[in-house]
Formats: structure tokens, C-alpha cells, sequence
């Protein structure tokens, strides 16, 4: 799937691919011209991407290959081991949770996951949490609680799961729990929004000490086109909603709702999965290191202050 705005991006990328085999078959020759389309292709997609509206901004976030919880696991981890079931009632694939190797640190990790093809993301049920899911979050998130390990999660989702089934197996009470187990855990915890951060399914697992956001995630109490049918009752009206709602990292930055943003390579994401990760990855480091300095005592105080912090404004 191609936006709109990347159609020129496709086709330099297309000749650079080309140009790539030629080279690699073993003409020399085609170097000097290669170069050159990979200088043009950088200078052009930080001229697109710089000037995006919110609304080109949530596209991007939603853009179907867009890097998901699961390929930045296998660039940045290593020996992940997967944990499933939150003992209950069952296993749900929207939330991938297990422990690994950040470099020679053992974490938790979990994220939401929407799935890449068609028959993934019915399993996945495109990244949507049922209450199962958010007990599984819970529980990872205990166990690593219990052996003082850092929690990292992955935040991608449109939102909870909004299904009668999920309603009757009690969504609202688990995602509170969530938000009041990851409050008061005595590690570290970092989130960072990757993608889309939808509503009540996202902060579910955003409560932590450190929340980044990569340059072109959403994070929002409601979607642009939810907004739009409530307030103009016109879901045509998503560009105006998008820019109401201040969901774009940049705007959260300012409100003090996300601690930092995160460049990515290219201007976006799905361009390069590896380097993406690879800057991902100093960030993670250099935030988990910093909060262990911290005591459990610290880490809980911290983080509360900070969402205690959000939402205060000055009168007149």
C-alpha cells in the first residue's frame, strides 16, 4: 500500500532496489549512480515527512508496514521467550508478552501485536486486546516484579476490543487493574508507542517511569474518525479531529504526556525496519540503565508524580 505522499518515495526506492542487484551481480559502475538516488531518496523524505498534517500523521501510524511489536523483538532482543495464557480464561494473541536479553540485561517485554497478513491479523485480532490479553500483561508483568527485571512495553492498537464477549468477561475492570498494577510496580518500566495508541487499550500498558513515541506514532483518547462522528457528527471531518486532538508526537511532547521522541530513519519507519530498531534500541538502552539507579521506592514515586503531573493548567 502506497500513501499518497510516498508515491514519489516508491519509485526512487524501486530504482535504488534495482540498481542494488546490479551492483551486488557485480557492476561496479552502477555505484556513483546508486549513491546518488540514496542521497536524493534521504533529502526527499525528510522534506515529505517534515511537513505532514496530524491526519497524514495517523495514516503513517496505521501504514501496513509499518514495523510491528514482534520485528522490533527479533532486531533489538535476544533469546525471547514467550509467555501465553493469563490463567483464567485463555491466550490472547493481540498482546505478546515474555522475557529476553536487552544486550546483556534480562527484561520483560510486552506489546500489542496487529499481525502482518490477513490470516494473522484475524488471530490478532488486528492488535485489539480482549480482557484475557490484559490479565496475560498483568501477570508477565508481576512475574517480572517478582525477579526485578525492567518491563518494556510496545504500544500499537486502535484500542481495547469492544466486543460483547470482552465486555462480558470484564474489559473495563482488566484494563483498570492494569493501569493500577503497572502504576505501583517497584521496577523500571518504559513504554513506547510504535504505532497507534488507541484510547484506554493503550494506556493499559502505558503507565511507566519513561514514555517515548517514534516521530510518526498517534497516542489518543479516541480515534479522528470517532471524534468527528461525535463532535460534527461527519466522520468526513477526520483532518479537523486529528488536529483537535493534539494526538501527533510533537503535541504530546509539549503537553508532558510523552517524555521524547524518537527520529525515524528515512522519515518513516517501514522504510528501514533495521536502523529504525537500531535507534530504538539506544533509546531503550539509555532509559533502562538510568532508572536502575533508581530505588523501588523512587521508581513508584516518580512515576506517579509524573501522571499525576498531566492534565494541570493555568487559569485566565
Amino acid at each position: 500500500m502506497l500513501l499518497e505522499f510516498e508515491k514519489e518515495l516508491a519509485e526512487l526506492n524501486q530504482k535504488i532496489i534495482q540498481l542494488k542487484k546490479l551492483y551486488q551481480l557485480g557492476e561496479k559502475d552502477k555505484e556513483r549512480e546508486l549513491r546518488r538516488l540514496q542521497r536524493e531518496f534521504r533529502k526527499k523524505s525528510k522534506e515529505i515527512y517534515a511537513k505532514l498534517d496530524p491526519w497524514e500523521r495517523v495514516l503513517l501510524a496505521r501504514h501496513p508496514q509499518r514495523p510491528h511489536t514482534l520485528d522490533y523483538i527479533k532486531l533489538i532482543f535476544k533469546d525471547f521467550i514467550e509467555l501465553h495464557g493469563d490463567r483464567k480464561f485463555g491466550d490472547d494473541k493481540a498482546i505478546v508478552a515474555g522475557f529476553a536479553y536487552l544486550d546483556d540485561i534480562p527484561v520483560a517485554i510486552i506489546g500489542h501485536e496487529k499481525g502482518r497478513t490477513t490470516k494473522e491479523k484475524m488471530e490478532r485480532n488486528f492488535g485489539m486486546p480482549h480482557p484475557e490479553g490484559y490479565r496475560k500483561a498483568i501477570r508477565i508483568a508481576k512475574l517480572a516484579e517478582h525477579y526485578c527485571l525492567p518491563v518494556i512495553t510496545f504500544i500499537d492498537t486502535p484500542g481495547a476490543y469492544p466486543g460483547i464477549g470482552a465486555e462480558e468477561r470484564g474489559q473495563s475492570e482488566a484494563i483498570a487493574e492494569s493501569l493500577y498494577t503497572f502504576g505501583y510496580l517497584r521496577i523500571p518500566v518504559l513504554a513506547v508507542v510504535i504505532g497507534e495508541g488507541g484510547s484506554g487499550g493503550a494506556l493499559a500498558l502505558g503507565v511507566a517511569n519513561v514514555v517515548l513515541m517514534l516521530e510518526n506514532a498517534i497516542y489518543s483518547v479516541i480515534s479522528p474518525e470517532g471524534c468527528a462522528a461525535i463532535l460534527w457528527k461527519d466522520q468526513s471531518k477526520v483532518k479537523e479531529a486529528s488536529k483537535a486532538l493534539r494526538l501527533t508526537a510533537k503535541d504530546l511532547l509539549e503537553l508532558g504526556v510523552i517524555d521524547g521522541i524518537i527520529k525515524e530513519p528515512l522519515g518513516a519507519a517501514h522504510w528501514d525496519y533495521v536502523r529504525t530498531a537500531r535507534v530504538l534500541k539506544c533509546y531503550i538502552r539509555k532509559h533502562i540503565r538510568e532508572l536502575a539507579k533508581l530505588s523501588p521506592e523512587e521508581l513508584v514515586k516518580k512515576r506517579i508524580e509524573k501522571f499525576e503531573r498531566i492534565g494541570f493548567f493555568l487559569k485566565g
